[in-house]
Order: C-alpha cells, then structure tokens, then sequence
C-alpha cells in the first residue's frame, strides 16, 4: 500500500497499517503539534484518526469505564458520569480554553507527556490503564508505567493509545485543584487529585497525585496508605507532613521556585483531600 503525506482511515486496522509502515506522525485534536510547528512546516507525514469512530466515546462495561482515545475533553467535561469523576471533570474544564476543549483528546493530553498536562494527576487517581494497539497485537498498562518523564513515554512507534480504562469505584469521591497565576488560560504551577473511597465510615481506599512537582506526575503512595483506615471525621490536616511528599521533586522556573512549588504542594494536598472527604 502507498501513503500520500495525510491520510485519514476510518478503520482502526488501516490506522495501525499506516503506522506500522514507521512514517507517520499522529494526528488527533493537533492542540500539541500544530503550535509546536507555528513557525516551521511539519515534516513527517500525518494520520489522522479522528476519522476513526471507535476510539471516541464513553461507555462503562464490566465494571469498568472505557474511554476512547479520541475522546474530547468538552465531551468529558458534559458527559453524564458517576461522582468517582469529578475530579477528572474539573480537570477537563481546566485544559486551556474552551476552543482546546473542544478539539484537544484525552490521549494526546497523555502522549504529550507534559510534567504540567492537566489531565494525567486526575488520571493517575482513577487508576488509570492505557490500551495500546499495533499490527504485532495489543497491550494494557497503567498510566504510573506509561510515563517515563518529560515528554517521554513507553510508545513504541508503531503503537497507538486506543482507550483509557478506569476501574468503577461505587463509593469514591474525587477532587482537582490548579495553582496557576490567573484562574484560566494558563499552564499550572502545582496540580493536585484526590480520591477517596469512604465505607461505613471509614477510608477503604485513597489516591493522591501531584503534577508540576516533578518530571511526570506522581502519586503519593505512602500518603495513600497512611490514609487508609481513617475516619471520615479525622483531622487530615494533623496526617499530612511535608515528609509525605519528598517523591516530588520541583525545579525552578519561571512559574514559581522549588521551594514554592514544595509548599503550595503541601497546602493542595490537604485542600483536595478535604473536599475529596466532604464532597
């Protein structure tokens, strides 16, 4: 098969052919590529696959909840959806302006792999898994292995995200915080999701991860596990130490230093999860 410079398959199996010939670059929402080629042509050839109707959509299957890679984040943000996504709903109205929302998709936001990508920190609280395809077959992993760092990730060039998975959670409550210098418009300086999953008064399950802290998003396990076990009438104001959050290793930059990033982190942390527990 020959490929022109632009192609749009409607098919799944015509997209992963395309890809498997090593030449295309992927093209879905274009929020990314096109600004990073505003003042130089873009040289790879692309695949379009938004053309491609099932990696869109919404829909909950065998206790899990499926979402296609194509996805819009406005279609995330007004979709119909239990209160376990919340947090990745607010995070969905924080993802530029209206205008990226309505063309940006949740798989480009991953594969983008920005340490400050708004949707990976709400994400990694749903325990996330990626389905990746190629013509070789397909594969699941979790979002925390995807990542590798700044802008790199565990796709191999023949590969595309398909889906994101995203175990129910009945009893979760969820949050998203967003420090930045103006309320909208405007790349993080600290990110914070929280989710709690609260039984007959008690924390049966916690998640909490931080973004723009580090070179990848990254969550709190040994907050998690301290959490577990606590009652929803407990001080977590008195749980949480900045010895919680020493995985997270903030830079400087022109957005905040270190040391602010470090305690504004610490200050979301136990915002997030004080409306997680009292949602």
């Amino acid at each position: 098969m020959v490929y022109a410079d632009y192609v749009r398959p409607t098919s799944l199996n015509d997209a992963l052919q395309a890809l498997a010939s090593g030449s295309f670059k992927v093209l879905a929402g274009g929020t990314d590529l096109y600004p990073a080629h505003s003042d130089k042509p873009i040289s790879s050839a692309l695949l379009d696959i938004t053309g491609v109707a099932d990696l869109a959509g919404i829909q909950h299957t065998g206790g899990m909840w499926r979402i296609g890679a194509t996805t819009t984040w406005s279609a995330i943000a007004r979709a119909s959806l239990p209160a376990q996504f919340h947090g990745l709903q607010v995070a969905a109205r924080e993802v530029g302006g209206i205008q990226i929302q309505n063309t940006g998709t949740i798989a480009g936001n991953l594969c983008n792999a920005s340490p400050a990508a708004d949707g990976i920190p709400a994400l990694l609280a749903l325990d996330a898994e990626l389905e990746l395809a190629s013509v070789r077959g397909s594969r699941r992993l979790t979002l925390e292995a995807f990542l590798l760092g700044s802008r790199k990730t565990v796709l191999e060039p023949d590969e595309l995200v398909t889906a994101v998975w995203i175990p129910q959670r009945s009893n979760a409550r969820t949050t998203f915080l967003k420090l930045g210098h103006r309320r909208y418009l405007v790349i993080s300086i600290v990110m914070v999701s929280a989710l709690l999953e609260v039984e007959h008064g008690s924390i049966r399950h916690a998640a909490v991860a931080v973004g723009s802290c580090s070179a990848v998003a990254r969550r709190l396990h040994a907050l998690e596990q301290k959490l577990v076990g606590q009652t929803t009438d407990c001080a977590l104001d008195d749980l949480i130490t900045t010895d919680d959050l020493t995985v997270l290793t903030p830079i400087d930059d022109v957005r905040g230093s270190a040391a602010y990033r470090s305690d504004a982190a610490t200050t979301l942390v136990r915002r997030a999860l004080a409306e997680a527990m009292h949602e």
